[in-house]
């Protein structure tokens, strides 16, 4: 890898400064997918601030009917946690199908959102969810977050500090999973809110989007069977060595009916 600077951030105002001011520093959370780039000298940035002694940005916390989780929590945390489970049981599945153990031990909420890896779990859960992102300086909904592949709403010097989730009436996410890397080839993402459907797809294209003609379909019946003759279009959608984007079309509406029917045990 590249030579850099490291140093470990004392409070989210010492690391918002330094990535203010310096444009190729670059802030280090669990470090999954950030180490890796480092290695294959495909990041080279001139600041490495390690987030992981800051306590603000750990823990879970559940107040009225939503769930605010810290940015700096582990997947493994948010996937044992029993207030996870009990609010929002397809939140803590979603954690546990993270990945592998090693990953779910290190990698954090918010580096996963922040970064928004095109076949990412969670910003379906932020998506499906219609959750909050919580920043030192902001709160931004999921629908206006996830920008494309890579990219964010996040500004210079903007940092997650956590991510509030309304608890749904039921919901469920399914995933059509790579077998080595257990990243989605698609991972959909259903939500009854109590005051509206929602389905977000993840994996299949450059970021994450839902599916209004889904959410319409379930929106007058909430059952497997709704979704039985909507076929999204392929245009758009991923095509690679894993799955080209017809057959991840057809994969959408498999695993949004599967959603369904999980969520309806």
């Amino acid at each position: 890898m590249y030579s850099f600077n490291y140093q470990r951030a004392k409070s989210v105002a010492d690391a918002s400064a330094v990535i203010s001011k310096d444009a190729d520093a670059k802030l280090l959370a669990g470090g999954q997918s950030l180490v890796a780039a480092l290695k294959l000298r495909l990041s080279q940035p001139s600041e490495l601030v390690d987030l992981g002694t800051i306590a603000e940005l750990r823990g879970i916390k559940v107040e009225g009917n939503a769930v605010t989780i810290g940015a700096m929590t582990r997947h493994a945390e948010v996937a044992a946690s029993a207030e996870v489970k009990k609010a929002i049981p397809a939140l803590a599945g979603l954690a546990a199908s993270i990945g592998d153990r090693q990953v779910r031990n290190m990698g954090t909420l918010g580096g996963s959102v922040a970064h928004n890896d095109p076949a990412a779990d969670y910003p379906a859960a932020l998506l499906g969810l219609g959750a909050t992102v919580n920043t030192n300086k902001r709160k931004i909904a999921a629908d206006q977050f996830f920008k494309g592949m890579y990219e964010t709403a996040l500004e210079a010097g903007e940092i997650i500090t956590s991510v509030t989730f309304p608890c749904p009436k039921r919901a469920a996410y399914m995933k059509f999973k790579n077998p080595a890397s257990r990243y989605a080839i698609v991972g959909v993402f259903v939500a009854d809110t109590g005051s509206g459907m929602r389905v977000a797809v993840t994996g299949a294209a450059p970021s994450v989007f839902r599916v209004a003609e889904m959410e319409k379909a379930l929106a007058s019946k909430f059952a497997p069977e709704s979704l039985a003759s909507i076929k999204v279009p392929e245009k758009g959608l991923n095509s690679d060595l894993h799955a080209k984007a017809d057959y991840r079309a057809h994969l959408i509406t498999v695993m949004a009916r599967r959603a369904v029917e999980a969520a309806l045990k």
